[in-house]
């Protein structure tokens, strides 16, 4: 990837959807959220790695995703109610709930092993704008970050103030005229990512998506499933590519011609787009 290039050059450039690692590659023994979820993912082929950030009670960042300390801890207590030196000594359970030797990362440990590497996609970055951000331009990779935060007033306000140069994206339903918005308040926005419970949405509509690629922005569309009530894009996931057929999971969202996809299952996506090309970019039947 050419940092150097804006990420809209980099994508137009690849010729197909920028993949984003959700949690990096994790399963079995590997945790997700761990450095080797992390490595995996960038020898995988990620283009982009998306990563959740805790803070302890004494201000040390952490990468995990809050409020998920009874599954992939088996604790009850929360990372933000524990200090460093506790957080140091617990230990990642692998997917059958048994200990494993993974820790979790610090965030200067995921940013300094993926740097220059990858696209790094940082949630839950409103929990704390100023000193993730500080914590970011200590790791040296802010041309390698994009953030997502809510639209409220109070957050942009302090994007603006701490972070207007970092790639931003706003979470979607309807678009309303907002990235356009966002971007004439000083908001450095590179795309939205669009969120839509029918094929019939406007966000994934091929007008709205030809108007965004006028204005050199990404349209991401996720097909993880993190709950099976929340729908994130229609019925076009992760689950319905590799259990019914990767045409309708994720060849329907590919001929949209959308530009990030963010998926649990980096290698099989990877792969499926590889043969789509091979194929001279038909649909693998």
């Amino acid at each position: 990837m050419d940092f150097s290039k804006s990420i809209f050059e980099n994508r137009q450039a690849k010729g197909a959807p920028l993949l984003v690692a959700h949690r990096g590659v994790c399963g079995a023994n590997i945790p997700c959220n761990s450095l080797a979820a992390y490595k995996i993912a960038v020898d995988q082929g990620a283009d982009v790695v998306e990563i959740d950030v805790s803070i302890t009670k004494d201000g040390k960042y952490y990468v995990f995703h809050p409020g998920t300390e009874h599954i992939f801890l088996g604790i009850d207590r929360r990372l933000s109610d524990m200090t460093a030196e506790e957080v140091e000594k617990l230990r990642l359970l692998n997917q059958d709930k048994a200990p494993t030797s993974y820790k979790i990362p610090t965030l200067a440990e995921v940013l300094a092993l993926l740097k220059d590497k990858a696209y790094i996609n940082v949630d839950k970055f409103w929990t704390d704008v100023e000193g993730i951000t500080r914590e970011i331009r200590k790791a040296g990779v802010d041309r390698q970050i994009i953030i997502k935060t809510g639209t409220d007033e109070k957050t942009l306000g302090e994007v603006k103030k701490y972070a207007s140069d970092f790639m931003f994206i706003p979470i979607i339903r309807k678009d309303d005229g907002l990235t356009e918005r966002l971007a004439a308040e000083g908001i450095n926005v590179i795309g939205a990512e669009v969120i839509f419970d029918s094929e019939d949405a406007e966000v994934i509509s091929d007008g709205y998506i030809a108007s965004m690629h006028e204005r050199e922005l990404l349209v991401w569309v996720n097909t993880i499933i993190y709950d099976e009530r929340a729908v994130l894009s229609a019925r076009h996931s992760d689950d319905v590519a590799l259990t019914v057929s990767p045409d309708e999971g994720w060849g329907w969202i590919i001929d949209k011609n959308v530009d990030l996809i963010q998926t649990d299952w980096l290698l099989a996506l990877r792969l499926y787009i590889e043969t789509r090309k091979n194929n001279g970019g038909t649909k693998n039947a």
